[in-house]
């Protein structure tokens, strides 16, 4: 029996379907919730701090005031399902506040964050892109000294090595696409900031490269669609198996992808950027004219 098509594509799911078609079929077909994991949850504390930080006016943007923002994400997530879902005891909260700390505080290895002109955080865009649309949200959208357009990503994981620096900046490539077909304009560079080293990697989109972006997005969707047509989403094993929540239902492992909707009744989060779930309309931004 065919199964019905996501409405959206993000560069998360796009990631997911590439990684493994199984793991996507359980997250944006089957639209199966995940359980709270403490690098997910860590991830979206400093992301909170960050653009609390970036609220500021510029001068005001220290090492301290960032510390103080961290607090105030802290409280903001209090009850957020993405920390009462954590099961940790009391020395492994005491290390997940630290590593947070330490992400705030090598960040500023990176960049003054004096000197960056936000004008649009945890942005969201959504453009038709062949025959499915594709939406995500930027962590930051800002203005360099010349006036052009940046698009900043934080990460809070571990680098990738040489092998995967490709794909993950496939990602920004993709929002700098968004950006060109929303605000009618292509940024100058998409650059991913590592907190955990720190390192920067950069790159800068040209017709060259948002051209592939949109080829290789139409192929994509032609395989999900062929997927889904025949109900043929087979599972990829490899390292990122270890950090799946669906490892425990995967027929690759052993499991029964059947048992899998008993996720429904777990107190869990559904994934991050669920596709067919409506879009807010895109903040409006302050870009100079002339």
């Amino acid at each position: 029996m065919a199964l019905d098509l996501p409405k959206s594509l993000s560069p998360s799911s796009v990631s997911t379907f590439k990684n493994c078609p199984q793991s996507f079929k359980f997250a944006y077909v089957d639209r199966l919730p995940q359980p709270a994991s403490p690098a997910a949850s860590k991830g979206t504390l400093v992301h909170k701090a960050l653009e609390y930080l970036m609220l500021r006016p510029a001068p005001e943007r220290t090492l301290d005031a960032a510390l103080t923002d961290l607090d105030r994400a802290r409280a903001a997530l209090n009850d957020d399902p993405d920390f009462t879902g954590l099961d940790l005891n009391e020395a492994e909260w005491r290390s997940f506040q630290t590593e947070a700390e330490q992400l705030v505080r090598k960040y500023f290895e990176l960049e003054d964050p004096r000197t960056v002109l936000p004008i649009g955080l945890e942005l969201k865009l959504s453009a038709k892109v062949g025959n499915t649309t594709m939406r995500g949200i930027i962590d930051r959208l800002e203005l360099d000294a010349d006036g052009e357009l940046v698009v900043t990503d934080y990460k809070t994981g571990s680098v990738p090595g040489e092998l995967w620096e490709n794909s993950r900046l496939g990602g920004v490539h993709m929002y700098a696409l968004l950006c060109e077909q929303m605000l009618g304009r292509r940024p100058v560079r998409v650059q991913l900031l590592y907190l955990s080293k720190p390192e920067a990697i950069i790159a800068t989109p040209t017709e060259q490269s948002i051209g592939g972006v949109e080829r290789k997005t139409g192929a994509l969707w032609t395989a999900i669609e062929r997927a889904c047509n025949l109900d043929d989403f087979r599972p990829k094993t490899g390292k990122l198996c270890d950090w799946c929540a669906y490892k425990a239902y995967c027929p690759a492992w052993g499991g029964d992808p059947e048992r899998a909707v008993e996720l429904r009744g777990a107190a869990a989060l559904a994934p991050p950027l669920p596709l067919g779930t409506p879009v807010e309309p895109a903040v409006e931004l302050l870009l100079p004219t002339g």
